[in-house]
């Protein structure tokens, strides 16, 4: 049984607080984009959002961000499309657990979370082929250009190697 001291700890508050600040990033990625005329999405916010959930709240918090921003960007504009949000959502969450999973066999957080953005990203590719042969999604395979994507990838590593402390 949860007690209000246990609902109300500071590690739980800053995670819900964190969990608005994602919402309201990712509600406002295409005013930012727009405003900035710069392709914001290809920062990945939603790996972004998530990166920083696995640095500075808890690994739970994390499976609930890869859980819920693509449900809530899907909600709230239609994009991605269904199919695609349930595949960005596998594979954010396939993102966490590699990490947490790999974690064990590592001493620093890099390449759990370079391995495990690849991996992630290598498996959401094969599936997102398979979905575009057979008609379900109607799209190119990939939208982020590879080098951004490698910049993102190594940047993130980098920032959780230098923040990330076992939880």
């Amino acid at each position: 049984m949860e007690t209000s001291a246990t609902i109300l700890s500071k590690r739980n508050i800053r995670s819900v607080l964190f969990d608005i600040a994602a919402i309201a990033f990712i509600y406002f990625v295409p005013a930012i984009s727009h405003l900035l005329s710069l392709p914001v999405y290809f920062i990945e916010p939603m790996r972004l959002m998530l990166i920083l959930a696995m640095v500075h709240t808890t690994k739970k918090n994390a499976y609930i961000i890869a859980l819920t921003l693509p449900l809530f960007s899907f909600l709230i504009s239609a994009h991605p499309v269904f199919p695609k949000m349930l595949l960005i959502t596998f594979e954010l969450g396939l993102n966490v657990f590699i990490f947490y999973a790999l974690l064990k066999f590592f001493n620093k957080a890099f390449f759990p979370i370079f391995i495990s953005i690849i991996a992630s990203k290598l498996i959401y590719y094969v599936i997102k082929f398979g979905l575009i042969q057979w008609a379900v999604l109607e799209s190119g395979l990939i939208s982020t250009p590879i080098l951004m994507q490698i910049t993102t990838t190594l940047f993130f590593s980098t920032y959780l190697f230098l923040l990330f402390k076992d939880q």
